[in-house]
């Protein structure tokens, strides 16, 4: 029996969209059970991950768009203890730049969880695709991120994976926020006592995580320094094909600001860097202290065009070494604007697969294990009334 904090609402549930089945893609039996989801009315699959779907549902009155990340209770047998972590971590937090949870629905084979949209795109992505790019860009993004790290730290809670993958922007607008998420790994820490589960992602992890040793918030810290070294050069401070090698880097904190990728950042850039990549966490930068640094509320960023350089090399470091089956949440917004405009469609909707920088925030990031997988052509359009 699964125990979940917070309001939860335990009858049947079926959801009205779109589902693969072998047959190739097909309607979601049922409609959308108005006891248990009044307000919502559940048309169009998002995305679809090897355990969970995304379908974007529409709050009736408002017209609001959400994301409801529907998980098979199966595919969390083990597993309890993360979901669980992430739904109390979720409950706790309410701020700008972090993905918020917004009701929690369960039936006897599902859990599904009503999250705020977030339709954007990766950070990497919308740096590649952008025209014009400078340190002052960088600094803005990291001021963000930061805020909203310092609120969790403030809470107590530690995300324990701060990643690329991990930071979206709010919506397609060119001055979009950014937003975390992903809070699966995150822990509430105890009052007075200091973590030692080793998690995290390889060349984002801090060495104290590495050395197996007792670690604290900190190691947010440090996973922001690695963020900002790779917005302003586009490659990792740490890398090497050889896991052993890449994590003895990690451990002696040898990394280097490389000529000619470095020689038009900024000594402030470098030094702000420096004090977040400090290998002794005791010594290294606090949230606060970072927010304190003239790099991001002073003016020393450069407002010099590096975008030719860094998207270069975004695009050499970070190429997605398998694209899986993903639709654009953009797109899907989009189609859901049509038919509340009253627009005419001709023919079955089509979301076009892209890559998974367009995934919706919530998809989760196993790897499907379906191979040559078509991209979906719904095969209804259910308008919500």
């Amino acid at each position: 029996m699964l125990l979940f904090p917070g309001p939860t609402h335990k009858e049947p549930v079926v959801l009205q969209g779109c589902r693969k089945t072998p047959a190739g893609w097909s309607t979601w039996c049922g409609a959308c059970n108005r006891k248990i989801m009044p307000r919502l009315c559940v048309c169009l699959l998002c995305c679809r991950g090897a355990f969970s779907e995304v379908v974007l549902a529409e709050e009736k009155g408002t017209q609001r768009l959400v994301a409801i990340k529907c998980i098979p209770k199966k595919a969390l047998e083990g597993k309890e203890n993360n979901i669980e972590n992430e739904i109390a971590v979720l409950h706790r937090i309410k701020h700008t730049n972090i993905v918020s949870l917004e009701d929690i629905f369960e039936s006897t084979s599902h859990l599904y969880l009503v999250m705020q949209l977030v339709s954007g795109g990766e950070l990497f992505d919308r740096i590649v695709e952008k025209g014009f790019y400078t340190e002052r860009d960088a600094s803005q993004l990291i001021h963000q991120i930061l805020d909203a790290v310092k609120y969790l730290h403030d809470m107590g809670i530690v995300h324990r994976d701060l990643k690329p993958e991990n930071l979206l922007y709010y919506s397609m607008d060119e001055d979009s926020k950014i937003m975390i998420s992903d809070f699966g790994l995150s822990k509430i820490e105890d009052t007075g006592t200091v973590m030692s589960t080793a998690c995290g992602t390889p060349g984002y992890v801090a060495p104290e995580v590495l050395a197996q040793k007792p670690y604290s918030k900190a190691v947010d810290c440090w996973s922001i320094g690695v963020i900002s070294y790779i917005l302003l050069c586009g490659y990792p401070p740490f890398y090497d094909e050889n896991d052993a090698k890449l994590f003895e880097q990690i451990l002696k904190a040898e990394y280097e600001f490389d000529s000619p990728y470095w020689d038009d950042i900024s000594d402030s850039a470098k030094d702000f860097i420096c004090h977040l990549m400090e290998k002794d966490f005791v010594k290294r930068y606090t949230t606060d202290q970072a927010l304190q640094h003239p790099w991001i509320c002073g003016d020393t960023a450069l407002d010099k065009n590096i975008h030719e350089s860094v998207s270069a090399q975004i695009k050499k470091n970070f190429a997605k070494s398998k694209w899986k089956q993903a639709f654009n949440a953009t797109a899907v917004v989009r189609h859901m604007r049509r038919l509340q405009l009253g627009t005419s469609v001709e023919g079955p909707s089509q979301i076009t697969p892209t890559s998974p920088g367009h995934t919706h925030a919530l998809l989760l990031q196993e790897e499907d294990e379906e191979e040559n997988d078509e991209g979906p052509g719904l095969d209804e359009e259910e308008s919500c009334k």
